[in-house]
Formats: structure tokens, sequence, C-alpha cells
């Protein structure tokens, strides 16, 4: 079993309001503090699901755990004739998302919507394409989650994950568990106002399944043709998998 992480560890709620309450707290500053983390290689990886994405030419797509929106917004306008939906749990992220659209014409086919990721709100096979944005990690329940993600998935339609990942290879490994346990945090407390917001989100990356871990549990749930791409020495990973 894996070893539960939570933001705040002295906090009664569950793990999935106590991650509502971090995303509000940290919203206003999120996207500025992922370009610094991330060295602004996070806009270079996100680039690439985009492509394979709308390579696949879908005419519904769903982000999950979209945040302030930055990936949904890049389907609405690259995909201007498809439906785009962009869902997330924390209000304060999805209002941030709300005003980088508005008054513009990308109103027209995408929209936001508060929503829990292990209860979709969405009928079955809704979408051709899904995709997860360093948000899948943040699941309480991983498997119920990726069920609901199968669920609403049409046959034949793209999923795609792009999470964090760790380093195998020397030095890489080690310098990865410096920024980690180190940069990471302390760039959190300088900026944020929350100050263990950043230690959860490296914390929880360290835990998190990933490589041909994550790829068995998605062909548990169903999935076929998975596949994953470690990115920029392993520190993030792309997986592909389909219905």
């Amino acid at each position: 079993m894996e070893k539960k992480v939570t933001p705040y560890k002295d906090s009664d709620l569950n793990k999935k309001k106590q991650v509502e309450q971090m995303f509000d707290n940290i919203s206003k500053n999120y996207d500025g503090l992922n370009r610094v983390i991330s060295l602004g290689s996070d806009t270079r990886w996100r680039k690439k699901v985009i492509k394979k994405v709308c390579n696949t030419k879908p005419n519904t797509v769903l982000d999950i755990a979209t945040g302030t929106g930055d990936l949904a917004i890049q389907f609405a306008k690259q995909l201007p004739n498809a439906s785009v939906t962009g869902l997330d749990l924390s209000e304060g992220m999805l209002s941030v998302a709300r005003k980088k659209i508005a008054g513009t014409d990308l109103e027209k086919n995408l929209k936001f919507v508060k929503g829990d990721s292990e209860k979709l709100p969405f009928e079955d096979n809704s979408f051709q394409a899904i995709t997860v944005s360093f948000g899948i990690r943040n699941f309480e329940d991983l498997e119920k989650g990726l069920s609901e993600i199968y669920r609403v998935l049409a046959p034949g339609g793209i999923f795609m994950i792009l999470e964090t990942s760790v380093p195998t290879k020397f030095p890489f490994k080690q310098g990865y568990n410096l920024h980690t346990k180190y940069f990471l945090p302390w760039v959190g407390r300088i900026f944020s106002k929350d100050k263990s917001a950043y230690k959860y989100l490296s914390e929880s990356a360290s835990v998190f399944p990933y490589g041909e871990r994550l790829n068995n549990i998605l062909r548990k749930i169903g999935f076929i043709d998975v596949q994953h791409a470690p990115q920029t020495l392993g520190v993030a990973t792309i997986y592909s998998a389909k219905k």
C-alpha cells in the first residue's frame, strides 16, 4: 500500500478536502511558481501532450485537475471546432482560469466546471480525449479516479497523463532529491502564503507510483496501448493510453 501524503498533517479533513483547500490557497501564485520550480520545463512538457492529443483530432476534450486552465486553453485554441471542458476541485484555481478567457472567443468552445475527479459529472463515453497534468497524484483513491476516467472516455479515445517522477540514475537522482527536498519548499515559503503546500507537492511526488508501476495500474483498470516517456532525465513522465 502506498504511503498516504496529505498537505496538512494536523488537519482532520480527508485528503480530497485538504487538496481543495491547498489549491484555493495557492491559486494566485500557482502559475508563476510552477515556472520557477520546474525551471520552465513544464511548458515544454505540456506542448508534447497537446501535440499528441491534437493529432488525434478529437471533437470532445476533458482536462481533469485543470488548475488555472493552461492546458485546456491550448486545446481550445488549437481545436477551435472541439468542445473542451476543464474540471477542477478548487474554485480558487477555476476563478483564475475563467478570468483568462473572459471576453474572448475561447468562451465559445471552452468551459470550466467544478467537480470531483473520482465522481465525474459526465455520461459514459463522453470524451474522445482526456488529460491530467500534474494532478493525478492528488487523487485520494487513484484507482477509483482512473476508473472514472475510463468510464467517460469514448472507445478508441486517448488518455494522457503528465506527472512528476523520480530520476533513477546518478547523479540526477541525487540532484532531484536536493531540488525537491530543499529548493521547492524554500520557494514555496518565500512566495506563497501556504507554507505546507509546496512541501506536500514534493512529498507526494516522491511516493507516487511512476513508470511501469503506473502503467500496470492503467492496464488493470482496462486501458490498452499503455506507454510512458520520461522527460528531462526522468523528473517528469508522459503517459498515454487508449480505451
